[in-house]
């Protein structure tokens, strides 16, 4: 209030040094009256200044998108109001929450969400976003992107609402599901690049047109407490993909769609998984990697907590022929399996085309990677394929208290090709591995992990 009473004096031209000084004296009479009364007639007064005022005195502005023209009924195109909330709030010099409120669906074609931003930015969706239903909305438009956060710093997006992409007619024309079918590209819903700081939690993703949630050039992100769901059959539905990022946490998520549950990528490091449930879906993957000949590195990745069911793989690394790089220091930790067909594989032949991949002599290599209590039941015979390139054969494996049964009640079995490495505690199906590799406990993650 005091600073309030100097800022109104400061705004008067006094015509004299007496009528100042009568005047503050009133103003501060009227100010020691104020402090003194009830709170309920105090509060009555500040609901008679300005509304400027009040918004100044808050250390954080607010922005709903209903305010900016936004209708909420699912069939008015909302993308405008979108847009302008996004650059009223990211141009505010104050913390800036953006809120999506309950009870409303707000349909909104493909937009960037542009940083960088004057100060951090939090977006509650506690509503529902659509994304049109027709993939002809997208032409002439990027047909990879749906909604697009660029260098964007200390981002947080929460709030228990729901990113429905509408998927269904991009499924549709899929050359995956159709093979006469053109192959195209079809958005991602939500995609960050080279954004930093996140905090992503408590969203329900659904149905995206390819990805649901994409991670590319990014730094310092929390991803948590989110439900993706599309399905079982869908196309390229990763869940989340993370791509060229560094120290990305993601725990306590709930997933089922037709790709990866989690993907991890090029050139990507110091990744950490949490408490999963995953199913229908791919499992967790590492890769492809190394696609046209490029060259790929994946380092420090530890998965531990996770429980994967009806699903085509569990925990799982794959190259293509011909690349170059490595993925090593990862370790596949605490994971239940039940009615996985490939619990635990590492492929080093993928090859996702219609036509067979040529051999090549280069592939990426693959070294000191670790399974640890991973138990519960295949869908097939083979449990455990370890496939390994014949010019660089992986090295430094290391299994521990792996008890994988398969579902029919046939014996499970292990496959070796060019895997070496070291096991210990009770290990089933028997491991295969020609001799010990000199890998005794996996001690490489113990510095970065703490840091997370």
């Amino acid at each position: 209030m005091g600073k309030m009473a100097s800022s109104f004096i400061s705004s008067f031209n006094f015509s004299s040094y007496s009528t100042s000084v009568a005047l503050f004296a009133s103003l501060y009479s009227l100010y020691f009256l104020l402090i003194s009364a009830n709170v309920s007639g105090f509060e009555s007064l500040l609901q008679l200044l300005p509304a400027s005022a009040s918004l100044r005195s808050k250390s954080e502005s607010l922005f709903q998108v209903n305010d900016f023209g936004a209708a909420g009924d699912g069939i008015t195109d909302d993308t405008k109001s979108f847009k302008d909330v996004w650059d009223m709030a990211c141009s505010s010099p104050s913390h800036a929450k953006i809120v999506i409120p309950a009870g409303y669906s707000f349909l909104v074609r493909h937009i960037n969400f542009a940083g960088p931003c004057r100060s951090k930015v939090s977006i509650r969706i506690a509503g529902t976003i659509l994304a049109p239903k027709d993939p002809e909305v997208w032409d002439d438009l990027n047909p990879r992107k749906w909604l697009y956060f660029f260098r964007v710093k200390h981002l947080t997006v929460e709030g228990g609402g729901i990113i429905n992409g509408m998927g269904q007619e991009w499924w549709a024309r899929s050359c995956k599901v159709n093979r006469t079918n053109p192959c195209h590209h079809a958005p991602t819903a939500l995609t960050f690049h080279k954004c930093n700081n996140l905090k992503i939690k408590n969203i329900k993703i659904f149905n995206s047109q390819q990805m649901h949630l994409a991670f590319t050039g990014c730094k310092h992100v929390t991803v948590s407490q989110l439900v993706v769901k599309a399905p079982g059959d869908s196309p390229n539905t990763d869940a989340i993909h993370i791509s060229s990022s560094t120290q990305v946490n993601v725990k306590d998520c709930t997933i089922g769609t037709g790709d990866d549950c989690i993907s991890i990528v090029g050139n990507s490091s110091r990744i950490k998984v949490k408490n999963i449930v995953c199913g229908p879906g791919h499992g967790i993957s590492i890769g492809s990697l190394g696609k046209s000949n490029s060259f790929s590195q994946v380092y420090n990745v530890h998965v531990n907590g996770a429980s994967i069911s009806n699903t085509e793989n569990g925990v799982r690394i794959k190259t293509w022929q011909g690349g170059s790089g490595f993925v090593k220091k990862v370790s596949f930790e605490n994971v239940w399996m039940e009615n996985v067909s490939n619990p635990i594989i590492i492929d080093q032949y993928y090859c996702d085309s219609t036509k067979p991949c040529s051999n090549k002599t280069s592939n990426i290599r693959i070294d000191s990677i670790s399974f640890m209590g991973i138990k519960g039941t295949s869908a097939t015979e083979r449990a455990v394929t370890l496939a390994c390139s014949d010019s660089f054969p992986c090295r430094k494996l290391y299994l521990e208290d792996i008890q994988l049964t398969s579902s029919s009640g046939d014996p499970a079995t292990f496959f070796c090709w060019q895997a070496y490495g070291t096991t210990s505690g009770l290990n089933y199906p028997p491991p295969c591995f020609p001799c010990n590799d000199g890998i005794l406990q996996p001690k490489f993650l113990s510095n970065w992990s703490q840091s997370i």
